[in-house]
């Protein structure tokens, strides 16, 4: 059963975790699925939270809504007023 301790845990895992100490994903439940979503900047970084999560959290059902951030370098000057 995923409850507001489950949600609380796996929010905590994604910001206290040494190698990942990720803040920009939310976590909330729809029934009986955990939904993560949020941007990253890479699709290795999405993946592994996934991992992260499906690894310490094994039988909850996982939705994944995680974008990743577009952030290239301008290829036109900005003109500014």
């Amino acid at each position: 059963m995923i409850d507001e301790y489950v949600e609380a845990a796996v929010q905590r895992l994604l910001t206290e975790h040494a190698g990942l100490a990720e803040q920009g994903i939310s976590v909330t439940r729809r029934e009986h699925t955990m939904i993560l979503f949020g941007e990253v900047e890479s699709p290795a970084r999405r993946d592994e939270i996934v991992r992260l999560v499906e690894e310490h959290f094994p039988d909850v059902p996982l939705w994944v809504d995680i974008g990743i951030t577009r952030a290239n370098a301008p290829t036109e000057p900005e003109d500014l007023p």
